[in-house]
């Protein structure tokens, strides 16, 4: 292990040498008119074109500029670089003749909708796309790809059928300028399939209609775009109230529905990861990660989904948005799960043109301006775990860059709770922040008997140690003495500090522990 420590070091040298850049946290003023905010005019009946993803990409690179490497390298990249369009062909040897013949298909992402003097308007956005016929043997290699280990031949049925259903929403082609109409309606469920109960919101009287987008499909399938509704058998949402849940069906295509959901103008909002915070994970640990995404049925992260049931009760008027990085490709699980296990609500995923590391730590906060943007008058308690290094920096800059807009702010501290997470975390940004406001806690039971509605998110019994540096270092460091509590100790953020946590974590993943 010191050999192989030592050799890190010196491939880690360029970038410990590198003097520390920190992001522009301005925000483009051309990215702030995607949706409403406190210094534009609300969403109109007169729809713009909304270029999120050119918009985006400007956004991610003002973000990201000069960041050190070490920061987009602490992402764990085994959901990035997913194939599209011709590459999914030459993969899966199938000819652009034998697509032809395959039905159109849409990955519709359960929306939000906002409240503005001239009525309601929906976002709403998601895929459209072909999935080809590939041959078993083929697709069982591609999935092992995704395996470390094992391979799919070796898991057990049920894993196996998860694989490879997983590796055929991967391996699938997107349709570009593709012109797309939505069917909207009263939901008296929620689900994108529509599953009894969830949550979330009730049913309006009315609303049905059908909308055709005011664009076509981007190059790589993608549509997002606010439209405007008829507001015939809908409740107005100029005032507080639960979010009304709406059916919303693509045209011409298969299991192209969602539930989508117009929220209030004013309110409370849950904005939540779900990787290790909603359901068991292990992003941090390569292997597990792989297997729980791949493979394993998502099960939830102990009895986070009673805490989130209480909140959908003793918040009556609360709208749930679930927010994830993971490539909408492979979001399909996700949003089964979320609906069978906790309060139904909108949905953020990754859009296809965010496909490498440095855009997935820029996403995050996009899709988040995005939507306090939206809703101006609203507040938001905010919901992530540790391991997660672009929340650690959006939720505390949210506080200041939104004031009295975040109410509560959570944070599962995943390496005080799993020995496996042995990646380090930045505590910097919670500095200066009223400590009512945020708490690090460690099981679910630790959010219960909070006032959330009254800004009361601090549960004085639980140990914080923030230091507001780095924290959750590896060899020991910050581990009290036996029977005490866990300890969080800080170190300084040096270069030779850095280094040595990068290397130890290199000869970590080479040694297979």
């Amino acid at each position: 292990m010191a050999c192989t420590l030592v050799a890190l070091l010196c491939v880690f040298q360029p970038i410990l040498a590198s003097p520390t850049v920190q992001p522009d946290p301005a925000v483009d003023a051309e990215v702030a008119q995607i949706t409403a905010g406190p210094t534009y005019p609300p969403p109109t009946r007169t729809v713009d074109r909304r270029d999120l993803f050119s918009d985006a990409a400007s956004y991610a690179n003002s973000l990201l500029d000069g960041a050190p490497s070490f920061i987009t390298d602490g992402v764990a990249n085994f959901f990035q670089g997913f194939p599209t369009g011709e590459a999914v062909l030459k993969s899966a040897g199938i000819s652009s003749t034998d697509l032809d013949a395959v039905p159109t298909q849409a990955l519709n992402i359960p929306g939000y909708g906002n409240w503005t003097t001239a009525g309601w308007n929906l976002r709403v956005h998601g895929n459209i796309f072909k999935q080809p016929n590939i041959s078993d043997d083929k697709i069982n290699d591609l999935a092992n790809v995704f395996l470390i280990d094992t391979s799919v031949e070796e898991l057990p049925p049920s894993q196996s059928a998860q694989a490879v259903n997983l590796t055929r929403s991967i391996y699938v082609v997107q349709q570009g300028e593709e012109n797309v109409t939505v069917d909207i309606g009263p939901a008296p469920s929620a689900g994108t399939n529509g599953e009894p109960g969830g949550g979330g919101g009730v049913t309006p009287p009315g609303g049905s209609q059908q909308v055709t987008l005011p664009y076509p499909t981007t190059d790589q399938g993608d549509f997002d775009v606010f439209v405007p509704l008829s507001d015939q058998g809908l409740e107005d949402g100029n005032t507080t109230g639960p979010p009304q849940k709406i059916n919303v069906y693509v045209n011409g295509t298969e299991a192209g529905n969602a539930t989508s959901y117009l929220v209030a103008t004013e309110g409370l909002t849950v904005i939540s990861d779900i990787d290790d915070i909603l359901r068991v994970t292990k992003i941090y640990v390569p292997k597990e990660g792989l297997l729980n995404s791949f493979a394993r049925p998502f099960t939830q992260w102990m009895n986070m989904p009673d805490i989130y049931a209480n909140w959908s009760t003793a918040l009556p008027d609360t709208h749930f948005h679930y927010l994830t990085t993971t490539p909408e490709q492979v979001t399909r699980n996700y949003m089964d799960f979320i609906y069978k296990t906790y309060p139904g609500g909108s949905f953020d995923t990754r859009p296809l043109n965010f496909s490498d590391v440095s855009a997935t730590l820029s996403i995050r906060r996009f899709l988040l301006d995005k939507i306090f943007l939206t809703y101006p008058k609203r507040k938001f308690v905010l919901v992530a775990d540790t391991s997660n290094s672009d929340v650690m920096k959006a939720y505390p800059a949210l506080a200041k860059d939104y004031p009295g807009q975040v109410q509560c702010i959570f944070l599962r501290n995943t390496s005080a709770t799993d020995e496996q997470d042995r990646f380090p975390y930045d505590t910097s940004g919670f500095e200066g922040l009223n400590q009512q406001m945020y708490m690090f806690f460690r099981v679910p039971d630790d959010l219960t008997n909070l006032d959330i509605s009254n800004g009361q998110c601090y549960n004085a019994s639980i140990p914080q140690n923030v230091t507001f540096r780095y924290q959750g270092l590896p060899f020991g460091i910050g581990e009290s003495r036996k029977g005490a509590a866990p300890r969080l100790v800080a170190v300084s953020e040096t270069r030779l500090g850095l280094g040595v946590v990068l290397a130890f974590m290199g000869a970590v993943a080479l040694s297979g522990l």
